[in-house]
Formats: C-alpha cells, sequence, structure tokens
C-alpha cells in the first residue's frame, strides 16, 4: 500500500509538472500570437515590436502631418518612401477626393501599416476641446461604418469591422512645445512581413452618410496598391 501511495504521488507529482509545462507554453504561444497574429493569417494581433496598435496608428498620423506632402494625396505612388523609418512601412489611404493605383518598392522585412477609412480630430488652438471631446469627434463616422473591403492578392482580409482601433489621444507634433492635442478613430490593417515579389492590395470603403450629421461622413475610400517587396518586379513583353 506504501509503495501504491508513492507512486501515485510520484505520477501526480508528474502530472501536475506536465501540467505547469503546458500552461507555460500555452502563455506563451498567445503571447505570441499577439504579437505577431496566430497561425497562416498575414495580419498582425495587436503588438509590433512591443508597441501596440493604438500608439502604431498615431505614429502614422504624426508621419502623415509631418511630411512637406501629404503622403494621402499621392495618386501614383511617387511618395511611397518619403519619411519611412523603423519596423513599420506606413501606407496611406486618401483625402476621399481621388481613385489612385499606386505603385511602391517596399524593403523586405517590414511590416505594413494600412488605413482602411478613419478620422481625426484635434486642438485648433492651445486650450482646445479636451480629449474626451475629441474622442468623440473622432468616433461619430467611424460608428457608422456602411462598408470596408480590403484585399491582398485578390484575397479578402476578412471583416473590417473587427479591425477598428481608437488611438487615444496624443500629440500631433510631440517634439514641438506648442503641440496641439488630437485623437483618432477608424479601421487599420497592420499585415506581417510579406514574402519578396509582386503584391497587390485594394481598399473599398465608405461611412453611412445620412443622419450623421458631420462633414464627412459621406466619406469613401477606393485605391490599390502594387507593391514590390525586396525590388521591383519587371515584366517583360513576348
Amino acid at each position: 500500500a506504501a509503495a501504491l501511495a508513492t507512486l501515485a504521488c510520484a505520477l501526480l507529482a508528474g502530472t501536475q509538472a506536465h501540467a505547469q509545462r503546458w500552461l507555460q507554453w500555452q502563455g506563451q504561444g498567445e503571447a505570441q500570437a499577439q504579437e505577431s497574429g496566430a497561425g497562416d493569417s498575414p495580419l498582425v494581433g495587436r503588438m509590433v515590436d512591443g508597441v501596440g496598435l493604438e500608439q502604431w496608428t498615431a505614429r502614422w498620423w504624426r508621419w502623415a502631418h509631418g511630411q512637406a506632402v501629404p503622403p494621402y494625396l499621392d495618386r501614383d505612388g511617387r511618395l511611397c518612401d518619403l519619411g519611412q523609418e523603423g519596423p513599420v512601412w506606413f501606407l496611406a489611404g486618401t483625402d476621399g477626393s481621388f481613385e489612385p493605383r499606386r505603385e511602391c518598392v517596399v524593403p523586405e522585412g517590414k511590416h505594413l501599416l494600412l488605413p482602411v477609412i478613419n478620422m481625426i480630430h484635434w486642438q485648433q488652438q492651445a486650450g482646445g476641446p479636451p480629449c474626451s471631446t475629441l474622442q468623440r469627434g473622432a468616433a461619430v463616422n467611424n460608428d457608422r461604418l456602411a462598408s470596408a473591403v480590403v484585399l491582398l492578392n485578390g484575397e479578402s482580409l476578412g471583416d473590417i469591422r473587427q479591425r477598428r482601433v481608437r488611438s487615444g489621444c496624443f500629440e500631433i507634433a510631440p517634439d514641438d512645445p506648442g503641440s496641439l492635442l488630437a485623437a483618432a478613430d477608424g479601421y487599420w490593417v497592420m499585415l506581417k512581413p510579406l514574402p519578396r515579389g509582386r503584391h497587390t492590395l485594394v481598399v473599398a470603403a465608405n461611412y453611412g452618410g445620412a443622419g450623421t450629421g458631420a462633414g464627412d461622413a459621406g466619406m469613401r475610400q477606393n485605391f490599390e496598391y502594387v507593391l514590390h517587396v525586396g525590388a521591383p518586379v519587371l515584366i517583360s513583353a513576348r
């Protein structure tokens, strides 16, 4: 009986140790999935290089408004490499007034941050509306998304409604002592680094419009990227 009790205790201890190792492995797997996205999906979960999507979208707005020419006015891709640095390569939407087809060369190993449709509200002067007011203003149209589709190489990236990101409030120009406060809200896609070669991204999205009472309520986004990861892909005519 004593021997059986000893064996049972040993088996129990082994089972508990195995369970503990499994839980540790599972926790590590969940953390990795949150960092880079699960399975074979091209989408990132919540973190890139230790930074959350909320912070990356704020960095995107700082990038967009820190260039001599706003990247979202680019019609053909000639502004693609403007101000790019770090592990995430910023793509641009539009101001809603045109439908561009942009062709760009992107370095290998870069994550891609793609704005689908979004809004930003910021103070017009120091001491302007508080953060909560800016957040409500940025949210209005995004509460009424009518449709949003993103295709990567002809394949849908799923339900974009699940890709809403609220940046919170941030300084639009943090290096400027007089920087004004801003808040952004919208729908974004963060992609894992794409394999070397040619890829296409197509975006179509619009807000509901009727009854929102906001100036950009009818905004539409329709644009396309042709991305050459690593180097341009030359197609010879035969």
